[in-house]
């Protein structure tokens, strides 16, 4: 076992909570760089959103086809690239995406620089960083492909109940599922550290052993990965090779400020959007007078209840504060926000670990799910690298007051982390996280400004419930530790558990105030260390503000179509489901269409 000393905390807090894993100085080949250029012949119909003119919208073909669409997608993420592709077959697709393209962004590509985008803090980057009202650290996509861009890939479907619950047609969505799965996902070569978790959730209970399934069933499994056997990720953006490029357009940079409706009618109706491109100049985007076209909002679960509000739809008392004019009084409109919590145990290791996301899941019956990763930097380079205001060194200052905050702890805490011995540095993490948080929160406005992420509030463990289920939890992940299996990499008895979880209260994984000897009170210890694994979901919810077949409640032409709508996280992890939804309700949407064209 790796002597861990308190030098050590500053260091793998923040690698608890962005994973931070390999060297992130990871060379490109010319090859890689030539590879990644061909997007441009791949994806003719992507271009930057100053391209566009609303008198004269350009095509994929060059040509004019006028300045109207069939549908105006706001979003090109996890769902809005399955949904703009299969609309594209039959109809005119604006797609409108906020962020750049993921093609040639190594930092997206490779899996060894996982940690990058989420620690790189420039307006260009593929994540954008916020933290929640409860002092913990999240990160919001913003690239074409969405989440699937900055995830951990890992690929599990939602379960059955789930899919009846939701209400969805069965047979469509096992069609749409596979439509997915061929195009962008794979079987994951396991890790020996994957190996060994799963081994130890089998020895203590989490049975059976299911073996390679992208299904959510009860018990221990392995799951899919958008990482190809050369580390290479695969991401939602891909799935728009399957569109019909002389119908879709894609404009990459282009920042949808709001929707336009005409209220002269017994109900509003969304008539177009208003966006800004990379150089700051305004555009509006009409939406097609034809029956049936619709502006659909797939801007994620703090994007797509954010823009409702800055379009006039939301609590009205919320909106005239900031003098938005009121389209639609809906009180609902970002309320019943959820984040899974998650808690991370690290353990270090008597060698060093083979790098590896999320390939392994336990399924209990208790409400959580047991995940794990491994072989974050191992490397001097990545041990020194200052990744800026999620750095440890900056981080580790939420431990002492504000006034204390000075440019000479920060710099205190840049030595405290080069000092760290590279052996501590060897070793993985194993992940406990709620399946279905029954705490619920909010997102608000702070400005008018689309560009500011919103006031957003979780209220993790608000609920005993979630608190008891996170105590159950963490006794799972310090059995396995203690199991037969794990003795290859570390051996821990009770002492040295209680060390690693007051070391992990100490991290400087959030900005909760800290309590000493949490081994005590793990109901404390859940609390003092939650962090996000990034599914957060809800602000505008079937039944609330949606119907079930997403069509935003009182309005006409306007739909929201993504995990925003969702009152729970679907499976072990969303974004099998999210980019199935995408699928699944753009042939739905078709064959409604066309089947009303067709008199049937």
């Amino acid at each position: 076992m790796a002597v861990v000393t308190g030098a050590v905390l500053p260091v793998i807090v923040k690698l608890s909570l962005m994973l931070l894993y390999l060297n992130f100085n990871s060379s490109l080949t010319l090859t890689q760089a030539r590879k990644w250029e061909s997007w441009k012949d791949k994806y003719p119909f992507i271009k930057p959103a100053s391209s566009f003119s609303s008198s004269n919208a350009w095509s994929s073909r060059g040509s004019s086809k006028g300045y109207n669409y069939d549908y105006i997608i706001v979003g090109g993420g996890t769902a809005g690239c399955p949904l703009a592709a299969t609309l594209s077959q039959k109809f005119s697709v604006l797609l409108l995406e906020r962020g750049g393209v993921p093609f040639a962004n190594a930092n997206v590509s490779l899996m060894q620089n996982f940690h990058i985008s989420l620690a790189d803090t420039s307006p260009a980057s593929a994540s954008q960083i916020f933290a929640s009202t409860d002092g913990v650290f999240n990160a919001r996509a913003r690239v074409l492909g969405g989440g699937t861009c900055i995830n951990a890939g890992f690929y599990s479907r939602a379960s059955q109940s789930y899919i009846k619950k939701a209400g969805w047609d069965s047979k469509l969505v096992n069609e749409s599922f596979p439509w997915i799965e061929k195009q962008i996902v794979h079987r994951p070569i396991l890790a020996p550290w994957q190996k060994a978790v799963s081994d130890g959730l089998l020895e203590v209970g989490i049975s059976p052993f299911n073996g390679f399934t992208y299904d959510h069933i009860y018990g221990t499994k392995f799951g899919g990965t958008l990482f190809d056997r050369f580390g290479h990720r695969k991401t939602a953006a891909e799935l728009l090779t399957s569109a019909n490029p002389e119908n879709l357009d894609v404009l990459v940079r282009a920042t949808v400020q709001k929707i336009e409706f005409d209220t002269s009618g017994r109900k509003p109706r969304a008539v177009g959007v208003i966006f800004k491109d990379e150089k700051g100049n305004q555009h509006k985007a009409i939406l097609s007078k034809r029956k049936g076209s619709e502006i659909i909002v797939s801007s994620g679960a703090i994007g797509s209840p954010q823009i409702l509000l800055l379009s006039g739809i939301g609590p009205k008392a919320e909106l005239e504060k900031l003098n938005i004019s009121v389209i639609l009084d809906n009180k609902f409109v970002g309320k019943g926000m959820s984040d899974n919590p998650l808690n991370a145990i690290f353990i270090p290791t008597n060698r060093p670990v083979q790098q590896s996301l999320i390939q392994t899941v336990g399924i209990t019956k208790m409400g959580v799910y047991i995940e794990a990763s491994s072989g974050y930097g191992q490397t001097e380079d990545s041990i020194h690298c200052h990744h800026g205001i999620v750095s440890a060194e900056i981080g580790q200052l939420s431990a002492i007051p504000p006034n204390q905050r000075t440019l000479e702890a920060i710099e205190a805490y840049k030595r405290n982390k080069k000092n760290v011995p590279q052996e501590a540095f060897r070793g993985g993490f194993i992940l406990e996280k709620l399946a279905t948080p029954l705490s619920t929160g909010h997102i608000s406005l702070k400005s008018t400004k689309i560009d500011d992420s919103p006031s957003v509030t979780f209220n993790y463990f608000s609920h005993p419930q979630d608190l008891k289920r996170c105590v159950d939890g963490i006794r799972i992940v310090e059995k396995i530790v203690k199991s037969k299996h794990f003795t290859n990499y570390a051996e821990c008895d009770k002492e040295t558990l209680d060390k690693l979880l007051n070391m992990s209260v100490q991290a400087n994984i959030n900005l909760i105030p800290k309590h000493t000897n949490d081994t005590e009170s793990l109901e404390q210890f859940c609390k003092d260390t939650v962090t996000t694994i990034w599914h957060y979901h809800g602000g505008c919810q079937v039944g609330k503000v949606v119907t079930p077949d997403y069509r935003v409640i009182n309005v006409n032409r306007l739909r929201v179509i993504d995990g925003s709508t969702f009152n729970e996280s679907p499976g072990t992890n969303p974004q099998a489901t999210v980019m199935m939804m995408g699928r699944y309700m753009g042939v739905k949407i078709l064959r409604e269409r066309l089947g009303r064209a067709a008199g049937l």
